[in-house]
């Protein structure tokens, strides 16, 4: 969405307003809003506009080459007659009259240069670049890269792929999809399996290693043709200088956690192999220290893929002839859930999203270096296997371990879903077999309730929530209320109240310990089965009322006090 403020004179507003349209429909469209000012705030920024929406409609079509339908429609909003002009996304590349090609590129409206515009209409009228015949034929292959190609297809589990390991070398280009009518390899081909590739640039892909992130390189790797040993190449580079945090599981398995698992970086270096564009002769540049692992690749994202609809948006391929020999090979996701799992790997192993972002002349992905938080892998592990695989409950808790309380319309812009599907994921996860969420008491009949963790999540958490006073309450009111029923808990006490395995219920109980809350009461010193009873602290039921009270008067809960009011 744009917000504009009408020129003064008729001319020079649709001039303007039809190179806004041009800049929507060059990208994946968008709402031009006219009215209202975009360097004020409140209600002084809506100004209103008095242009006809017909006479409008019918300028920008005439302005722009081809010409522009677009919706045009008048409405009112603070006392003021504002316009909303809604652009589709073109099926061409559109100008001005004048010649001029803008596009957007997140919130900036930049012109196109002759590249971009040659890019864009590639990709809308379906042109594939990488399918196109190079000057290389069967005999400019490596023949490590071939032998690497039959490799990869026998260790497939696909019968059908296991079978092209054994064909002839030009049937199993052409299964490949490598080669042209005249049996010339295509770009792709010559990309892929030649040492000299003439169709991208000398160094397919640039690597260096920092032992801080604004240090020294101490490695760097320049690898040219063939790409497909390049890749291979660079994963073992990386995984070589991989870090590794050991987790025991409640079953008893142990998991590796790698500081950047190999899923993901594999799946960002396979999004940027497929979907770079190999015309601008620059290479994959990858940075990579303890604090940061960054790959970036040449060219925007492809046509109607941004930042912000990647998750969702469904695979799109720059290049379909080199994607398909990627997924052919194994090396790259059948149906295009490369982006999903990423932000999925990176989630397990208890670290933040990946950050995307991109310009006209690149796109980056950023894995950011950090301990993990354990306790994230842990609690995940004891979900429903879907649910593990989803993007959606991984996404959300995550959220949730920053925040107190998530509602569906400020959580579907996160997960990139609308409203009514990210209200859908919420009820599911707070439903049975999962629930790990609840409905705040002060919105539970609301259409769009706020929801938390539940306080036994938040225990199995623990330290992974950035937030701890609900919690520690909650958990407190729980075991203190045992204790005034039994007098005594131990270990396997909590692992039942709380459901949390050995570990988590210990650093609960030291917890309470630390506090003078509870004391050991037991002669026994070790183990699950050590008694504690109250302690120094442990509140009378008069203090903990008034310490209710006090706490309510001091930070209420503005859902609670809904509740209360309604």
């Amino acid at each position: 969405m744009d917000f504009k403020e009408a020129k003064a004179n008729f001319k020079e507003a649709c001039n303007d307003l039809a190179e806004a349209a041009v800049c929507f429909a060059n990208a994946g469209g968008g709402v031009i809003v006219v009215g209202v000012a975009d360097a004020r705030s409140g209600l002084e920024a809506f100004v209103g506009c008095d242009l006809d929406a017909e006479s409008l409609r019918s300028r920008i079509h005439q302005l722009t080459s081809p010409s522009l339908l677009v919706e045009v429609e008048g409405f009112k909003f603070s006392d003021k007659r504002l316009i909303e002009i809604t652009v589709p996304e073109g099926l061409e590349v559109y100008s001005t009259s004048k010649g001029y090609t803008y596009q957007r590129i997140n919130t900036d409206c930049v012109p196109m240069r002759p590249m971009d515009v040659t890019r864009l209409t590639e990709e809308r009228r379906g042109v594939d670049w990488s399918a196109t015949p190079s000057d290389r034929d069967i005999n400019d292959i490596d023949p490590l890269a071939l032998r690497y190609c039959r490799r990869l297809l026998s260790s497939s589990a696909d019968s059908l792929r296991q079978r092209y390991a054994s064909f002839s070398d030009i049937d199993l280009l052409r299964a490949l999809r490598l080669t042209a009518d005249d049996d010339h390899l295509t770009k792709a081909g010559d990309l892929l399996l030649c040492s000299e590739a003439t169709s991208g640039p000398s160094d397919l892909i640039v690597y260096q290693h920092k032992r801080t992130q604004a240090g020294e390189s101490d490695a760097i790797l320049r690898l040219g043709g063939p790409l497909i040993l390049a890749f291979e190449e660079i994963v073992q580079a990386v995984r070589a200088r991989q870090g590794i945090t050991p987790v025991t599981l409640a079953n008893g398995q142990q998991l590796q956690i790698e500081d950047y698992p190999s899923a993901a970086f594999r799946e960002a270096l396979v999004n940027a192999a497929v979907h770079g564009d190999w015309r601008s002769r620059q290479p994959i540049q990858i940075e990579h220290s303890p604090q940061y692992l960054r790959i970036t690749s040449p060219g925007p994202l492809v046509s109607g893929v941004t930042v912000n609809n990647i998750l969702t948006r469904g695979s799109r391929a720059r290049f379909p002839s080199l994607a398909a020999a990627f997924r052919l090979l194994g090396l790259a996701e059948e149906v295009g859930q490369g982006v999903d799992r990423m932000y999925r790997e990176m989630i397990r192993s208890g670290r933040d999203i990946p950050l995307i972002s991109e310009d006209q002349q690149q796109v980056a992905v950023l894995f950011r270096g950090q301990n993990p938080k354990t306790r994230i892998t842990k609690f995940l592990s004891t979900l429903p296997l879907e649910e593990q695989d989803d993007t959606d409950t991984l996404l959300i808790l995550r959220q949730l371990c920053e925040k107190r309380t998530i509602k569906a319309d400020g959580v579907a812009d996160y997960i990139q879903r609308s409203v009514d599907e990210a209200q859908v994921s919420l009820r599911r996860l707070s439903s049975e077999p999962v629930s790990m969420l609840e409905p705040t008491r002060g919105t539970v009949n609301r259409k769009l309730p706020s929801y938390r963790l539940r306080a036994e999540v938040v225990a199995q958490l623990g330290n992974a929530v950035s937030y701890h006073s609900r919690a520690i309450d909650d958990i407190d009111k729980k075991i203190i209320d045992h204790l005034n029923d039994y007098g005594e808990v131990n270990n396997r006490t909590i692992q039942r109240l709380f459901d949390v395995d050995v570990y988590q219920a210990r650093d609960i109980l030291q917890s309470l310990v630390g506090r003078e809350i509870i004391a050991r009461s037991s002669t026994q010193t070790r183990g699950v089965a050590v008694k504690y009873s109250p302690g120094p602290s442990f509140p009378s039921p008069k203090k903990r009322k008034s310490q209710s009270i006090t706490k309510a008067n001091v930070e209420p809960d503005p859902d609670e006090e809904a509740g209360r009011l309604f």
